[in-house]
Formats: C-alpha cells, structure tokens, sequence
C-alpha cells in the first residue's frame, strides 16, 4: 500500500552477480539527523552490509547429507540394496 509518503533508498549493485543483481536499502528518516552522518557514509555502510551478507552462509559447516555428488550417493545406495539382496540369499 503506498500513503504518499518518500522514502529514502540506497541501491547496491550486488558483490554475487550470480544471483542477484542489486541491493536496496530504505533509509531511516532520521538517520541524516544523527551525529551528523553524510550521504556518502550511508553508502559505505550500505556496501559494507551488502558484502557481509553475501559471506555470513559459510560452506564449511555443511551436514553430512549434503556433501558428495549425487553419483556418490547413487553409488552408495547402489551397494546398500546389492549388499540387502546377498545377505537375502545367503540366509
């Protein structure tokens, strides 16, 4: 719903041009008021946060199911049911 009120926006150009193309950021209406804070600081932290965001999801903490190609784990499901059907006939 739009009153007809402005508003202030910063647009980022994204650091992952993968995936997205811009970020926005809408500004505080008091956040030129504060401490005497200048258009280009708004931009500096707009770029700092848009850089932190594309880093926070590290890849390393990944779960044990997610890693491995799908080839891997056809070849392990493969030997899973080649592994259940000898020991149906051997018993």
């Amino acid at each position: 719903m739009v009153k007809g009120t402005s508003r202030r926006v910063i647009v980022v150009d994204s650091p992952d041009t993968d995936l997205f193309e811009q970020a926005i950021f809408i500004v505080r209406n008091d956040a030129m008021h504060r401490g005497g804070v200048t258009s280009q600081q708004l931009v500096d932290e707009a770029c700092r946060v848009a850089r932190s965001c594309s880093r926070s999801q590290p890849t390393s903490g990944r779960s044990l199911f997610r890693k491995g190609t799908p080839l891997f784990w056809s070849a392990i499901g493969a030997g899973c049911i080649a592994l259940t059907w000898l020991v149906s006939v051997l018993i």
